[in-house]
């Protein structure tokens, strides 16, 4: 029995003028599903759920700016011609709803991001990355859809009951032979390799996370190490256009050292830091740094100065008196 996935025959729809694009929609559901997570895991770990919206305002931006970069340089044909000829569109460089976000890149630039809103809160950096790490895994398996719907980024032709069609003005050609691939063909798709894979090493994370207390980064890292695992071999199997290093593709390197790193930091932290940080907070909650020191007892208050001259001049007539009697009784006593 020959079964098959089919690819959505829009990725756009308006309101109006207005155009509401699948792609956008994925990554803001993502985004939103992640904020959802990050709130609640953060809040069990003695943290404010406000803080999360506040660390996001700074790190979304970031990441998507880092992810469009990424994208960009790591498939420049497209944008600026082959080996940067000038050839290419480099305008279409900011059509980001056309799909092209490195996910290296937003994790990168993303957490500059977070670092300055985790500094602002007066948070730990490395415990918000921990609470914000399985919701990232949903998010960028939901964002995945995004290419279902733009019909890219998918793999090698199979015959797998669960092959993915393809539009026939989507068809990329065999990078092999440089001829299209006949109609008809299905392929990989890898958009549904990777959204799986996320969902699954989510539940993972979210198992170690419970069943150890990890702390310290330690659930990032983790992360990392477990979503390069999967990204080797789904980014092996893609057809699209990409930068080769070696004969592997450039995003095939990276995953394979930063899951190499991913594994040395995991093993050192986990040495260093057994047991989870007592609490989120840089420093305790309510404590302004900016206070400074205690302030000094308020000086007595200043004389009134009409009480001041009220109580010299009740004075004075009480020294002349005294002065006078003093005076009349020498006198007598001379004269006796």
């Amino acid at each position: 029995m020959v079964t098959e996935i089919p690819s959505p025959s829009e990725h756009t729809w308006y309101l109006g003028i207005f155009p509401l694009r699948a792609y956008a929609l994925a990554i803001l559901a993502g985004i939103a599903i992640a904020l959802w997570m990050t709130a609640r895991r953060w809040k069990a770990r003695g943290g404010n759920p406000e803080d999360v919206l506040e660390v996001a305002f700074w790190a979304v931006p970031f990441g998507i700016v880092g992810g469009r970069i990424y994208h960009v340089l790591s498939s420049p044909d497209r944008y600026f011609g082959e080996n940067f000829s000038g050839g290419g569109d480099p305008i279409t460089a900011l059509y980001v709803w056309e799909g092209g976000l490195g996910i290296w890149g937003a994790i990168a630039l993303g957490a500059v991001g977070a670092w300055l809103g985790c500094r602002q809160k007066g948070v730990r950096l490395s415990s918000f990355a921990d609470a914000v790490a399985p919701g990232l895994l949903v998010a960028q398996g939901v964002g995945r859809l995004g290419n279902w719907f733009n019909q890219e980024l998918y793999g090698q032709p199979t015959e797998l009951p669960w092959g993915l069609r393809i539009d026939a003005e989507h068809v990329v050609s065999n990078p092999a032979t440089g001829v299209a691939y006949p109609e008809g063909t299905l392929f990989h798709p890898t958009f549904l390799y990777e959204l799986l894979w996320c969902f699954l090493m989510a539940g993972v994370l979210l198992f170690l996370d419970r069943r150890f207390k990890l702390g310290h980064g330690r659930v990032f890292w983790a992360y990392v190490l477990l979503y390069t695992l999967g990204r080797v071999w789904i980014e092996m199997l893609r057809i699209d256009d990409a930068e080769l290093v070696l004969g592997l593709r450039l995003n095939v390197w990276t995953s394979i050292l930063l899951g190499l790193a991913a594994l040395v930091v995991s093993v050192v932290l986990a040495r260093k830091f057994p047991t989870r940080e007592e609490s989120v907070r840089l420093r305790p909650e309510g404590d302004d740094a900016s206070a400074g020191s205690p302030a000094d007892p308020e000086p007595d208050p200043e004389p009134d100065p009409a009480s001041a001259g009220t109580g010299a001049a009740a004075a004075e007539p009480e020294e002349v008196k005294t002065a006078a009697v003093e005076k009349s009784d020498a006198d007598s006593s001379a004269r006796t």
